[in-house]
């Protein structure tokens, strides 16, 4: 009997934050940097906790933040977006069983609506500038997602 994929939330349950020395260049990052594997929950609490409502990050600016916090020269640049995307997906479930967007991660301020990622998220391109847009307005009204839900 096939197992059944894990869920998004499941996928949050990943290692602790780590670092480790390179021993050759990896991803634009020279051989040996200290370079920091973060994880789902640092990269929630880095969304709910560093970028207010109205403001955005780049994810580039958002991994040299995680770096810094752990002494390390960089972050993963593969693994912190998997891990964006992982928080990402988490809290569009959440969203579809019925809470409130302003009471999810919101992935919105990093993920750029034009960028790949935002493509490959269920939210979509669109739902992610609308939010950025009304929570830019200050008056933060979620839109409805996609599908009317």
């Amino acid at each position: 009997m096939p197992c059944q994929p894990k869920t998004w939330a499941q996928k949050m349950k990943a290692k602790p934050p780590h670092t480790v020395v390179l021993d050759k260049d990896f991803a634009g990052v020279p051989a040996g940097a200290r370079l920091l594997i973060s994880c789902p929950h640092e990269v929630e609490a880095y969304l709910r906790n560093q970028v207010p409502a109205g403001e955005t990050r780049a994810i580039q600016q958002m991994r040299r933040e995680l770096a810094a916090t752990h002494g390390a020269d960089a972050a993963c640049p593969v693994s912190t977006a998997i891990f964006l995307r992982t928080v990402a997906e988490a809290a569009w479930d959440e969203i579809e069983a019925g809470k409130p967007a302003t009471e999810v991660a919101p992935f919105w301020r990093v993920v750029e609506p034009g960028s790949p990622l935002a493509k490959k998220l269920r939210a979509g391109s669109d739902w992610i500038a609308q939010q950025r847009q009304a929570e830019q307005a200050g008056g933060f009204s979620p839109p409805t997602p996609p599908d009317g839900r």
